[in-house]
């Protein structure tokens, strides 16, 4: 019985860590500047940022296949195991990668989010012939693509090729492949053990969605292709497989008379931790799309009420949908940062944290925090349901892709370390030939000062102390910090472009330096709220 607990524990701690990615993307049409933007939260472990340069090959070399690309631990840019080889290009473009690759040079962004499967569908690493893992998938077309469409057939080819071999306990992943014109969605699931390189089959099964210019979408840890169209070129893609296996295997009958949907046939029965992002983007950015559930409340007892948590049925939310206002990158932004504040979801609400005071009337603790550790959860007996910020998130980024702007200033690339609702996003132009070396240092093993991971982390923890109150600190000095990003972002772009039209050199070496100060800027801060926090809540303080 022991055992079985413990394999449980480990179980739940994977998901906890795997099922923690949230992709938005929104079209050109959609957006608020007319940018086409991709965003990403992940969980993975290795929240070191390195830029990989372009580089040149000779004819004839092969590229390794790594495994193990995610982890953190090893030297930065060693990314594992090689476990197999592709045919090498002769020129790459330089990219950002931490645990998953993101964006290239040549505005070429992806974001990622994994998905459940059908255990039927899962592989065993130490007996399967697949290699291609997603994250390598990434990295190979942000090397060599620069646009999404090509991206999307290079991933699939590579997959079909090679076998996908899914990296976060077995499941299944999609990806979000943008360009500054196009946004497609790209849905895999693996194909089991039987498969073999040399049957001349699929390596996995996909299918792959455009998403139209004036839609918004989200992916929260969930498939959201339903019918597909094979017909429609412009719009739909998939492996010649994407049916036959569904028929195969039992889970659609084309003789039922019932149209062929992929989420229903690929994807098991939803989870709320998935269904309350969906509910909370689509009822934030679409309120009268449809009759949304209504989940938002400011009841000190309604999270708990067992009667608001059914799950609806998953149909319900659309691929994408048109919002009903422009969305800006500091829309997504404030998304990554949600808490689910003012909802049934919302951990700070939780009756634990109320007392009544000499009046008899409720008080919400000064310790209140919408990130309770596992502990504090058991002793207040407060529910576990996930944030779309997450205290124990790795990094994460809201691509901006601009067309009519030269690549090496058109993408910009905000980025943060840890939890989202704590750090600070900073500017990076996709045109960089370097970045600040805190940002390229973290060992999670040590608390290490010039890691801007370890800073912000630092930070983190320090808000315990009063969390109510340590937060308005770090508003005070962070906010005012990321406005200045956004509104000198007009007048960096301008003297960028101008130096690129006369001396491309010095406007690389322009946006690089402004880019490296911004980003030591960012650590400079952290410090900062580190002695600022510890020195206004200190336990001394505290009445003890």
């Amino acid at each position: 019985m022991k055992t079985i607990l413990s394999t449980l524990l480990i179980i739940i701690g994977t998901y906890s860590h795997v099922l923690a990615c949230t992709v938005i993307a929104i079209g050109k049409k959609a957006s608020a500047d007319g940018s086409v933007i991709v965003s990403h939260t992940d969980a993975g472990p290795d929240c070191r940022l390195n830029l990989v340069p372009a580089q040149q090959f000779n004819a004839g070399t092969k590229a390794p296949v790594y495994w193990g690309m995610i982890e953190s631990g090893r030297p930065l840019g060693d990314y594992g195991e090689v476990i197999g080889h592709i045919p090498q290009v002769e020129e790459t473009y330089s990219y950002f990668q931490t645990a998953y690759p993101q964006i290239n040079s040549k505005q070429l962004a992806i974001g990622e989010s994994t998905l459940s499967q059908r255990p039927e569908l899962m592989v065993d690493r130490s007996i399967c012939e697949q290699i291609m893992t997603i994250e390598q998938a990434q990295a190979f077309a942000l090397q060599r693509c620069t646009k999404a469409e090509d991206a999307l057939k290079l991933i699939t080819g590579l997959l079909e090729t090679y076998g996908f071999l899914p990296s976060c306990i077995d499941e299944s992943e999609s990806l979000v492949i943008a360009d500054t014109e196009d946004i497609w969605v790209l849905e895999v699931f693996s194909v089991g053990n039987d498969w073999k390189k040399d049957s001349g089959q699929p390596g996995c099964i996909w299918a792959a969605q455009r998403v139209p210019d004036d839609h918004a979408m989200i992916i929260p840890n969930w498939s959201i292709i339903k019918q597909i169209d094979i017909e429609d070129k412009d719009n739909f893609c998939a492996s010649t497989n994407y049916k036959q296996v569904a028929i195969d295997r039992g889970w659609y009958n084309p003789d039922s008379g019932k149209p062929f949907i992929w989420q229903e046939a690929y994807s098991p029965i939803p989870r709320e931790w998935s269904t309350s992002r969906f509910w909370l983007f689509y009822a934030t950015f679409a309120p009268n799309h449809t009759n949304w559930p209504d989940r938002f409340s400011e009841s000190v007892w309604e999270g708990e009420n067992q009667y608001t948590q059914y799950v609806e049925p998953i149909s319900i939310y659309p691929f994408s949908v048109k919002p009903e206002k422009k969305m800006s990158v500091q829309d997504v932004m404030a998304f990554q940062r949600s808490t689910f504040k003012g909802t049934i979801y919302d951990k700070e609400n939780a009756s634990a944290w109320y007392y009544p005071d000499e009046e008899g009337q409720l008080t919400k603790s000064a310790f209140t925090t919408p990130f309770p550790t596992k502990e504090m959860r058991r002793v207040m007996n407060i529910n576990s349901r996930r944030n779309v910020a997450r205290a124990r998130g790795e990094y994460g980024m809201v691509a901006q892709l601009r067309s009519w702007l030269p690549d090496e200033i058109g993408g910009v690339y905000w980025f943060y370390v840890d939890n989202a609702y704590t750090s600070a996003y900073v500017p990076i132009y996709t045109g960089v030939t370097d970045i600040a070396e805190c940002y390229k240092v973290y060992n999670p093993e040590y608390y290490q000062d010039n890691s801007i991971r370890w800073t912000v982390d630092f930070v983190d923890n320090l808000m315990y102390l009063r969390w109510q109150d340590a937060h308005k600190v770090v508003l005070k000095k962070r906010e005012p910090l990321e406005a200045r990003f956004f509104a000198e972002q007009e007048m960096v772009d301008e003297k960028a472009q101008s130096l690129l039209q006369k001396n491309p050199k010095k406007a690389k070496a322009y946006i690089t330096q402004i880019t490296i100060d911004r980003m030591n800027e960012v650590h400079q801060l952290f410090k900062e709220l580190k002695l600022d926090l510890i020195s206004e809540f200190t336990n001394n303080k505290q009445g003890i």
